[in-house]
């Protein structure tokens, strides 16, 4: 399997019985339909997202390619409870794609996050 963003190659990681798959190169996630969404509940699966929150800005502008597992189309999409938060997600399998650094936000919602949306509100 090959990274939506960079294609580079990616390795398969494990928490707590559940595997994604991780880029090699730009640390960014892969999670199969609603893996990411089971371990968001889960303690220290975190640390899965050791990529530098940096970079995974940096690839926040970079178009996804097709679905790593099938092929399908990826579009954006925005986190409901932080619409700062950007991803991608699958149209036919509905596999997600998270950049690096943007598994660890999307685990934690605090007033930060709303003050981030309010700020941007502001400047839309």
């Amino acid at each position: 399997m090959n990274c939506p963003k960079c294609t580079a190659g990616m390795e398969t990681v494990a928490f707590e019985g559940t595997e994604i798959e991780r880029c090699n190169a730009c640390h960014g996630l892969w999670f199969d339909a609603l893996e990411h969404e089971d371990l968001r509940l889960v303690k220290g699966s975190e640390a899965l997202d050791d990529g530098l929150r940096e970079v995974g800005r940096a690839f926040d502008a970079v178009p996804p390619a097709h679905c790593p597992a099938c092929g399908g189309n990826l579009v954006r999409m925005v986190d409901s409870r932080q619409s700062h938060l950007w991803f991608e997600s699958c149209v036919s399998c509905h596999g997600v794609f998270f950049d690096a650094g943007e598994f660890r936000d999307y685990k934690t919602v605090d007033w930060l996050d709303r003050l981030k949306d309010l700020w941007r509100g502001e400047r839309r």
